[in-house]
């Protein structure tokens, strides 16, 4: 990991740059983010204080947004899986904050994405049963107008994971 020239002193994601091992240890990092830098050091070939210092550099630089647990849904109680792609009646930034602001409340919504195309969001939300999911359903459309809504409900799972690839760094 090398620095490139940098303004005024701060780091950020476009003053670094990034080597294999710097993916190497990402890519351990992500499959568990518990590693002990011992091992992840042994893996990259480094010893602990630089594997450390490079861990360090790269949430400094926001590479690393922060390390986390990953609950199992159905143990948790949380089985269904349902996306709802919206469509707003209209393309306002008031409208979209308001958005914001109503997903930010429900906490079954755990990603949505603004999009191009005929749909304009999609929203993924977890919950217990159809009852759980009726009750978010009828707090969005108490809160705002939508021109629709297409609920979609997952049968199966077929692939999660929450890494990315490493190699276009």
């Amino acid at each position: 990991m090398t620095e490139k020239p940098r303004k005024t002193g701060t780091k950020s994601i476009d003053t670094i740059t990034f080597d294999e091992i710097d993916q190497q240890i990402l890519d351990i990092l992500q499959c568990d983010s518990d590693t002990v830098i011992s091992a992840i050091s042994d893996a990259v070939g480094l010893s602990p204080t630089p594997c450390w210092r490079r861990i360090k550099r790269m949430e400094e630089a926001g590479l690393i947004k922060k390390r986390v647990a990953l609950v199992d849904q159905v143990r948790a109680n949380m089985p269904m899986t349902i996306f709802i792609g919206v469509t707003t009646p209209r393309h306002e930034i008031g409208w979209l904050q308001r958005f914001c602001d109503l997903i930010d409340e429900i906490p079954e919504v755990v990603e949505a994405y603004r999009l191009t195309g005929t749909v304009d969001y999609i929203l993924k939300v977890v919950v217990p049963d159809m009852s759980a999911y009726d009750n978010v359903y009828k707090k969005m459309i108490e809160r705002l107008e939508f021109s629709q809504i297409n609920s979609m409900i997952s049968m199966e799972e077929l692939k999660f994971t929450t890494a990315i690839p490493t190699k276009y760094l």
